[in-house]
């Protein structure tokens, strides 16, 4: 007899595959240009681009690429293509932060956020399809991070001006995608040399960013910018539910890696507090921020963060919890020509949008969820 909750898994990938994928494969993709349109309205109609990104080119190569059947793959060699083209400066193999709506560099700012989506877009499109060139172009990528972005201390700088020179310090979430990005590329190079760099980031991690008294990770170094500030505005640092069961993932993505490791004892323990203060018991609805006293520092529930509550719910195996947060995840968030990016606590939509980043999040929390469905299908 089927399960309401394999049942609900299904609905959302057919929705994926016959809403999303075809709305960036068609109405989100300039074909002129060959890149993702930054954003679509709620009707689908590409919002006009004052920029392209290559981190969200990128993410759309991680989507199709990812994607069931031909089309997938082509439309990730299409934007793969476009990445090289407009992105890479081949002089000094260096990635630009996005270009113009005429496709020429218009921020050169060497950006690690960037970086890291660029290595994870080479390594699941050399994993799809053998593609010579994205397996150079990641491990040139991974290694002009190790030697730009690292630091003496052994942390990583979020930004670099276009010499090369620092220009913002560490940040804990280009931190988190760069270890996605590096467990990507342990699957299809040096596994070995990407396994210590891993276990390198999560000593780091936790020395730097994980507050002992939640047992979360904070967005910015402890040491640099208190967690427990009086202000409660969007300054300062804070903690984000959505990142602590991210981390989550990522760690029980890659156990032989984190076995015995500090970040991976303490995540399972934030993740429980963000749980407790940062989810609405009546919504499911996942808020933005909390400070460190869980207070809510940003009521705003972002579609990114429900869809890492929900891989988060899959991967430890709470079904139940899983499938009645899918449920407020469904009539929420989605609809029939696409998504809601973020919503007031109260339901109400409080962005119109829809970022061509956003179908990243859909893609990896519904691969999570295809190991649900399968098992309670049984």
């Amino acid at each position: 007899m089927p399960h309401p909750l394999a049942d609900t898994v299904r609905a959302l990938r057919r929705h994926y595959d016959d809403v999303i994928l075809p709305l960036w494969r068609g109405a989100g993709f300039n074909a002129a240009l060959g890149l993702p349109h930054e954003a679509l309205s709620q009707d689908g109609v590409p919002l006009p681009d004052q920029r392209y990104r290559a981190m969200a080119c990128a993410r759309q190569i991680y989507v199709h690429a990812r994607a069931a059947g031909d089309a997938g793959p082509a439309h990730a060699g299409a934007l793969f293509d476009a990445m090289l083209r407009h992105f890479h400066d081949p002089a000094d193999d260096t990635w630009h932060f996005s270009v113009d709506p005429q496709g020429l560099a218009l921020d050169r700012t060497q950006d690690l956020y960037t970086y890291a989506f660029v290595t994870l877009a080479c390594a699941v499109y050399f994993e799809r399809t053998r593609e010579p060139r994205a397996r150079q172009a990641l491990l040139a990528t991974a290694r002009l991070i190790e030697k730009r972005f690292r630091r003496a201390d052994g942390g990583y700088d979020a930004a670099l001006r276009p010499d090369g020179g620092p220009l913002r310090g560490p940040e804990q979430n280009p931190i988190m995608h760069l270890t996605e990005a590096y467990q990507a590329a342990a699957r299809v190079a040096e596994p070995a040399w990407f396994a210590g760099l891993l276990r390198d980031i999560a000593e780091d991690v936790a020395a730097r960013y994980l507050d002992p008294a939640t047992q979360c990770i904070a967005e910015l170094p402890l040491a640099s910018v208190a967690l427990r500030a009086p202000d409660t505005g969007s300054g300062g640092n804070r903690l984000e539910p959505g990142h602590q069961f991210e981390w989550q993932s990522l760690l029980l993505s890659a156990l032989q890696v984190y076995d015995g490791l500090a970040l991976f004892l303490a995540v399972p323990r934030g993740c429980a507090w963000a749980r407790t203060a940062g989810v609405d018991p009546l919504t499911d609805g996942v808020c933005a921020a909390l400070d460190g006293d869980g207070r809510v520092r940003d009521p705003a529930q972002r579609i990114w963060a429900q869809t890492e509550y929900a891989r988060y719910l899959a991967l430890t195996g709470d079904h139940a919890g899983l499938e009645r947060q899918l449920q407020h995840f469904r009539d929420r968030f989605l609809h029939e020509g696409g998504w809601r990016e973020v919503l007031q606590s109260d339901g109400a939509l409080a962005r119109p949008d829809m970022p061509s980043t956003t179908p990243y999040h859909l893609a990896t929390c519904y691969e999570a969820l295809e190991n649900v469905a399968t098992k309670t299908s049984v």
